[in-house]
């Protein structure tokens, strides 16, 4: 079955996410999907725990990657792995919430990401939704 909420664009030495939705906040969500799927088989991850992220960015393209890079600090101070993310704003600040669970060993580790870069970043409206994009330091 193909999902067309996220998926990658080609880079050089790191790998480029894609994420779309019919809001921002969801183009977001599927952003921060693709980002930790990177990582790990989001199926296989359950929704043991949660984290709270808030932050405060006007500008699009930099609340992507605060929001990114909040949720993998999050998960790596944690010993966490995310597969299931909620994004919102309420009063000009932005509130996201992210579950997941300690890693087990049958949870097959992929390739790290180290963090999210301004490098191919946009945050845009397409064909009647936003798509958010980036390339991740893996």
């Amino acid at each position: 079955m193909a999902d067309d909420r996220f998926g990658y664009f080609d880079h050089e030495a790191d790998i480029g996410i894609a994420g779309r939705g019919r809001t921002l906040e969801a183009a977001f969500e599927a952003a921060a999907e693709a980002t930790f799927a990177i990582m790990a088989d989001p199926a296989r991850v359950r929704p043991e725990r949660a984290i709270r992220v808030e932050f405060e960015e006007a500008d699009p393209e930099l609340a992507l990657v605060t929001w990114l890079n909040r949720l993998l600090a999050e998960a790596r101070g944690a010993g966490l792995i995310f597969g299931r993310f909620r994004l919102r704003r309420e009063d000009g600040r932005w509130v996201g919430e992210a579950r997941g669970q300690p890693w087990r060993e049958d949870i097959e580790r992929d390739t790290e990401v180290k963090g999210a870069t301004l490098t191919m970043l946009s945050v845009e409206p397409v064909g009647g939704g936003w798509e958010a994009r980036c390339v991740v330091d893996v």
